[in-house]
């Protein structure tokens, strides 16, 4: 008889429900990347609040590994009028504990994709970086993500750039 090995976990994204919002509230970034992301502690329970705003998950099999916010009004980020087709991407995070897998970017293309058929309305997605945040970055860059040449100067560790993304 041969023993089959069991199916790698499947990495998902989903709202955020009652059921994973303390593991959701757990979560907890590198400390050299404080200045770049905010706890979800601290914005989870204003996305909870914004009527604009979806607070997501992201799962390995049933394990919360990271968390995102999609803001419906691109504009939220960055105070710049967006087209009415463009999503705002928000507090995009993975564990500490899950970082320096290449989950980061399956994770970007999980979550693109489910952008797709949640909001299929939407034609683009923009975000804002940290302009000295050389690692999210490069994984924008390589997601796809093009600089829009503007930079959002409010953020609280300086100044960022607004970067865009066609989505599928």
């Amino acid at each position: 008889m041969i023993a089959t090995m069991p199916a790698p976990p499947i990495l998902r994204v989903q709202p955020v429900t009652a059921e994973l919002r303390e593991a959701v509230l757990r979560l907890h970034a590198r400390p050299e990347q404080d200045d770049f992301v905010s706890p979800p502690a601290r914005t989870l329970p204003d996305a909870e609040q914004c009527p604009g705003s979806q607070p997501m998950a992201i799962l390995l099999g049933d394990a919360v590994i990271g968390y995102y916010r999609i803001e419906r009004s691109a504009r939220s980020l960055a105070g710049r009028d967006a087209d009415a087709e463009a999503l705002g991407l928000r507090s995009f995070q993975l564990d500490a504990a899950w970082q320096g897998r290449g989950l980061g970017a399956r994770a970007l293309g999980v979550l693109l994709a489910d952008l797709a058929q949640r909001h299929p309305q939407a034609r683009r997605i923009v975000l804002t970086v940290n302009c000295s945040n050389a690692a999210a970055l490069a994984l924008y860059r390589r997601a796809g993500f093009a600089d829009s040449g503007t930079r959002y100067h409010g953020g609280r560790s300086g100044p960022q750039h607004l970067l865009w993304r066609h989505l599928p």
